[in-house]
């Protein structure tokens, strides 16, 4: 017997190690939840009976069956455990408070290790709104007669069927045995010399109760992942598809760029030291009904027209623009004139004296393609 108990007891440890790690669940299904979750607890109201082997021994007859009345006494458990799979669970039960066996009434208690299988979820799949649950369980552990003051080792097992309430809570309706050493109800060993006399007691038992699934009760299922692959793998076509007409549009674009009429180009005396100056308008964009800079890299070829300016005395024009296409006349006006504003002061910031700037607001215009080009402010050297 307590060989048999310690290599249970090597089997529940084994158990548990094993079913802390990511090796997959028999429903393959869902996730692996973390160490704290799917805890239970359970309180169980208990009917048992008790069958001493001095009895059996005696051959009494059917009379003496275990399930008689006057072996029959109320008690109570409690029990601690944790799935770790929906299939897979293990926990720790004590029973006990009150016994008889053949109408002497003892107080004992009864503790085990049992493990639990839930052959529900094998056979159908795991599904957190099942009603009825059946497990199966076998275990091992220690019991004492405290009116005796005796224990005993005891293996035993039976059958948990759980009624579910909702996802925290579910009746139990359980049954089992167990198997004692000879000594647990009688408080001292049978010594029979006929091989045919039984050596252990016998401990039958029904309960009802509640379980309280602490935390997270559910398990996840797992992401389909070639769904998802096929998801992503769709949403990145629509986005190469996207690509491909906005390079499209680019291109288009460039193309009425390069064909439009290029600007007159007004060639101004330039001083000895410089060989020849263009005075092409140098542009700043600005966004929609907006009045500072877009981007900072407009103003590096505006600060190498400063610093000709500075160099050479000259005086600057700045014409702001607006977009002809958004907002009202006087809108348009206003906003021009803030853009060449805006411009004025980089200059000055630049080191262009104040009275060497022109500023001039052009209102609306639809000179430009594509439209944004019009939302813009140019510098140029000017006589």
């Amino acid at each position: 017997m307590k060989k048999l108990f310690f290599t249970l007891a090597f089997a529940f440890v084994a158990v548990g190690a094993m079913a802390q790690t990511e090796t997959p669940t028999l429903d393959n299904s869902v996730k692996t939840n973390d160490f704290w979750s799917n805890w239970f607890v359970q309180g169980n109201l208990q009917w048992n009976a008790n069958y001493g082997s001095q009895e059996h021994n005696m051959h009494t007859g059917m009379s003496d069956l275990p399930w008689k009345r006057y072996r029959g006494h109320v008690g109570a458990s409690v029990a601690l455990g944790k799935w770790f799979s929906p299939e897979l669970g293990l926990r720790l039960k004590v029973a006990g408070i009150w016994g008889k066996a053949y109408d002497t009434s003892f107080k004992y208690w009864d503790a085990q290790g049992q493990a639990l299988v839930n052959v529900s979820n094998i056979l159908c799949g795991y599904n957190p709104k099942r009603f009825w649950n059946v497990i199966p369980f076998g275990g091992a552990g220690f019991a004492r007669n405290m009116s005796k003051n005796c224990y005993s080792m005891g293996i035993g097992g039976g059958i948990l069927n759980t009624f579910r309430i909702n996802d925290h809570f579910a009746v139990n309706l359980e049954g089992g045995y167990t198997r004692f050493e000879n000594d647990f109800v009688s408080g001292h060993g049978v010594h029979n010399t006929n091989k045919r006399a039984t050596s252990h007691d016998n401990h039958f038992y029904a309960e009802i109760g509640l379980t309280w699934n602490i935390g997270k009760a559910v398990w996840d299922a797992v992401p389909d992942v070639d769904a998802i692959n096929a998801l992503h793998q769709g949403e990145l076509d629509a986005l190469n598809a996207r690509l491909r007409d906005a390079l499209a549009e680019n291109d288009q674009l460039k193309n009425k760029l390069a064909n439009q009429p290029k600007p007159v180009e007004k060639v101004i005396e330039t001083p000895k030291h410089v060989k020849e100056f263009i005075a092409t308008p140098v542009s700043v964009f600005f966004d929609l009904n907006k009045t500072h800079v877009a981007s900072q890299y407009d103003l590096v070829n505006v600060k190498a027209l400063a610093k000709y300016a500075i160099e050479n005395k000259s005086n600057l024009l700045v014409k702001g623009f607006a977009d002809s296409a958004t907002g009202t006349p006087a809108g348009n006006q206003k906003l021009s004139d803030g853009r060449a504003a805006t411009v004025k002061g980089h200059l000055i910031e630049m080191g262009v004296p104040a009275d060497k700037i022109q500023t001039e607001g052009c209102g609306g215009v639809n000179d430009m393609s594509p439209i944004q080009f019009n939302r813009r402010a140019t510098v140029q050297v000017v006589e």
